[in-house]
């Protein structure tokens, strides 16, 4: 082997030194995100399915709260929507959550929308800080007849 083509030898290899490393560079990046989008997408739904619990607990809890005297005449089984109102909106400011309770007219249901703020941990570094979770529930009161 020539000096001459020892030397452009080693020229060649200086033009390509570092190309690995920008490689592993955009690897690691791509794989920083992937593994944001793992983590924080599955806090998300976690966050999802808690957000859907408080609603059901919510509806659940303002169900309860009937009208007494009609019940207790046979005339039917209706919300009591003040009350009704006031204690799934303790219920949500218990959990920390906003929400709203809407009861309908002939307080035979009950619909909660909860909207709630998932603060995300990886994904703040690409833009995204928190995300907005959403979930409804909803509760129909049936008269049951315990003798029957």
């Amino acid at each position: 082997m020539s000096i001459r083509e020892l030397v452009c030898a080693r020229c060649g290899a200086r033009r390509e030194q570092g190309s690995v490393t920008l490689y592993f560079l955009g690897f690691a990046i791509v794989m920083i995100g992937l593994l944001a989008l793992l983590v924080d997408g599955g806090r998300l739904l976690m966050a999802s399915a808690d957000a859907e619990d408080i609603a059901a607990e919510a509806a659940r809890s303002a169900g309860q709260e009937v009208n007494g005297p009609d019940a207790i005449t046979g005339e039917g089984t209706r919300a009591d929507p003040q009350k009704a109102v006031a204690t799934a909106q303790d219920f949500l400011a218990d959990a920390g959550v906003q929400g709203t309770v809407t009861v309908a007219e002939d307080g035979q249901s009950i619909d909660i929308t909860v909207k709630d703020t998932y603060q995300t941990l990886l994904l703040g570094g690409f833009g995204y800080s928190s995300m907005q979770v959403t979930a409804h529930a909803d509760v129909t009161l049936e008269r049951t007849d315990p003798g029957a």
